[in-house]
């Protein structure tokens, strides 16, 4: 018997999470308990800092002292990460954040589930720089996608979130241990990190320097717009030249379907029970879980498309995904819409009413 708030935390110990920073706030606070408590034990820092700002702040000067760095909050906390977030992408600092999302907007529903915050995790700083976001559907994709996601923020140093929900995060189920133990069969993450190493700015071989300004190899600010211009376009490009090894999804495709249901995190329990349900009524239709909510895996997506005339997507927000995968298909696919912004998660008769539509 486990819940979601102790799979991300174990999935973050036995990454070799040594440093903890964040601040209570529902429905994340499970995540913050439970690395307070076990890290000591292992050796770690778990530390409660005055608010979400200095959490992340912690965080990130832990990790540019070498410290393999965790932070967890909600939409109202990812808030006040936003800036930041920025520092951690300029510095190429890598980073774990999971959010456990909750209705909003502002204070919202703080107990009630939601996926309200899976544009604003992609754009939640300024420039428009990639980050990475992963998010799992159950408890044990919760454990082993928070352990891919260190060995993600460590090769790209970059942030990379868990985008995850009340649910998925305060619900206890029974897990069968062998779903924990044995990783999915999913392509493993090379170690090597991409560009130039992982070591710190170095000056004069003994000092550490960091800025959040635009800056020259060697750490020092710098206004040149060739410097600057060739800076920016590596931060962009480390992680847009490596989206098909970032690219994680479940392809479930049936021949001869013209129906695709395309889900993710908690909505896609969902989507999987519908799919049973109709395939045992005779019913032709295919399933994508997409794990890698961006960058967007567009091939991956593109590749399920053959045949299909109607891509149903359920999401409990007002069809944030949706907007993205209008960009992937032509006009003659049909793109509809399951949603819900009233606390209640989507339900399995309810996407079966919109497949039978």
């Amino acid at each position: 018997m486990v819940d979601g708030a102790a799979a991300i935390a174990r999935g973050a110990l036995d990454a070799g999470c040594n440093f903890y920073a964040g601040y209570p706030i529902t429905p994340a606070s499970g995540i913050l308990a439970h690395m307070l408590r076990e890290l000591p034990k292992v050796g770690g820092i778990g530390f409660q800092g005055e608010d979400e700002i200095s959490s992340i702040g912690h965080c990130i000067g832990a990790a540019s002292a070498g410290a393999t760095v965790f932070t967890a909050t909600s939409g109202p906390g990812l808030s006040l990460y936003s800036e930041n977030i920025g520092l951690a992408i300029m510095m190429e600092i890598p980073l774990v954040i999971a959010i456990s999302q909750r209705l909003g907007p502002s204070t919202g529903a703080a107990t009630a589930s939601a996926q309200g915050d899976i544009q604003f995790m992609r754009w939640c700083t300024s420039g428009g720089y990639p980050v990475i976001v992963l998010a799992p559907t159950n408890i044990p994709e919760s454990y082993h996608l928070t352990k891919r996601a260190f060995k993600l923020a460590k090769r790209f140093r970059n942030p990379v979130f868990i985008a995850t929900d009340k649910d998925t995060v305060m619900t206890t189920e029974s897990v069968p241990v062998d779903e924990m133990i044995n990783a999915p069969d999913w392509p493993e993450i090379p170690t090597e990190p991409v560009g130039k190493p992982l070591d710190p700015y170095q000056i004069n071989g003994t000092i550490h320097h960091y800025t959040g300004s635009s800056h020259t190899e060697e750490g020092y600010i710098t206004k040149d717009p060739d410097i600057i211009a060739q800076f920016n376009e590596r931060l962009k490009n480390k992680i847009e030249s490596h989206i098909d090894e970032i690219s994680l999804v479940k392809a479930d495709l049936q021949e001869g379907a013209d129906t695709l249901i395309i889900s993710y995190g908690v909505s896609a329990r969902s989507m999987e029970a519908v799919v049973i349900q109709l395939r045992s009524q005779g019913e032709k239709v295919s399933a994508l879980t997409v794990y890698s909510l961006w960058p967007i895996p567009e091939k991956k997506i593109q590749d399920c498309l053959r045949g299909i005339k109607r891509i149903i997507i359920p999401e409990m927000n007002h069809g944030q995904y949706r907007h993205e995968i209008e960009r992937l298909v032509n006009r003659d696919i049909e793109l509809i819409g399951v949603n819900r912004v009233d606390t209640i998660l989507i339900t399995p008769e309810e996407i079966m009413e919109t497949y039978h539509g």
